[in-house]
């Protein structure tokens, strides 16, 4: 990967971020800032189809803002932005749309999870991988790092943009490279399902004191007695427990769960602790940074008007071509 590649990649501003979200995308996006021309962004108009409090809207948004700011990402080595702030992604979003037959987003994984899940979809939902697709090719970006689980989002968007290019003949947009994030295993929340703020089961980043004891100390476990042993790769207590601790630890503890004597409430302390001292310095960061909030602000600003000028020079010769002139500048 080379400083010539654009990578790009956001999320939601849905809720307060979990230890999921920061294993499964954000510690990966910071490491990542070092390797291209950055684009991270908060997909708040995406957090539309699941928040229609504004008021909780914004101060999630804020609180993502410091929660990367606090565990490393560096605005000065990347662009950092809000979705929001970008209105020719909407814009795109459009043009795109009207290019898109209703059979594909039919397809879309997360429409038919919803659904299947007895949930009634909203039409933001239904063409949610549309304006995902104009989030990434309105800043012409090469890279895409995703999980798995987004995998078919990424084909939407190289569809579309070979769809508008092949329209027009003309390239209009450039077909960005998947880039799907090797991850780790799936990070479970307290009652053992997938780490979601949809499940009510996280760990939050930044909890602390008793907020965090009282969610670590009910992890859900067997019933396997103390003095027996146990099995450290069938429970959710150790499955965290990896995420935190170095190699030595890890073994040190896999191997007392084995021995037998060692019980699921030991291993919570040691969870406890780990969480504490992995976060302990991020944290600091935060608390003095929620003091400076005109900092924050202006980072989100300046991060916004980086992308907005990428962002026009995308959309300028689109609607050169698609015919949508403006008699007046905006």
């Amino acid at each position: 990967m080379t400083k010539e590649k654009t990578i790009l990649s956001g999320i939601q501003p849905s809720g307060k971020l979990h230890i999921g979200n920061y294993f499964g995308a954000m510690r990966q996006h910071i490491r990542m800032q070092e390797e291209g021309d950055a684009f991270y962004f908060l997909a708040n108009y995406h957090s539309l189809t699941s928040v229609s409090d504004g008021k909780r809207l914004k101060e999630y948004t804020l609180d993502v803002v410091l929660d990367y700011l606090a565990l490393g990402l560096d605005p000065e080595k990347c662009t950092f932005f809000a979705q929001s702030d970008v209105p020719q992604t909407t814009e795109l979003a459009w043009i795109l749309g009207c290019h898109t037959p209703v059979s594909l987003m039919e397809k879309g994984v997360a429409y038919k999870d919803k659904v299947a899940n007895g949930l009634n979809p909203n039409i933001g939902l239904f063409t949610y991988p549309v304006l995902q697709a104009a989030d990434i090719l309105i800043y012409h970006s090469h890279l895409v790092p995703v999980g798995e689980d987004q995998k078919q989002n990424i084909e939407i968007a190289r569809d579309l943009a070979g769809k508008l290019n092949r329209a027009y003949d003309r390239e209009l947009l450039i077909i960005p490279e998947e880039y799907i994030v090797k991850s780790v295993a799936t990070v479970p929340g307290i009652d053992g399902r997938k780490m979601s703020k949809s499940y009510n089961n996280t760990i939050n980043i930044f909890d602390e004191g008793k907020v965090l004891k009282k969610k670590v100390m009910s992890i859900q476990t067997d019933s396997t007695a103390l003095e027996d042993p146990k099995d450290p790769d069938t429970c959710n207590v150790f499955a965290l427990i990896r995420l935190f601790a170095d190699d030595d630890t890890r073994e040190e503890i896999a191997g007392r769960y084995r021995a037998g004597g060692y019980g699921y409430g030991h291993a919570k302390k040691e969870l406890l602790g780990l969480i504490e001292g992995y976060f302990a310095e991020a944290r600091d960061r935060r608390k003095k940074l929620t003091e400076n909030m005109d900092y924050v602000i202006d980072v989100l600003r300046e991060g916004g008007i980086k992308a907005r000028e990428r962002a026009e020079s995308v959309m300028e010769p689109i609607r050169e071509t698609t015919g949508l002139f403006r008699s007046f500048e905006m």
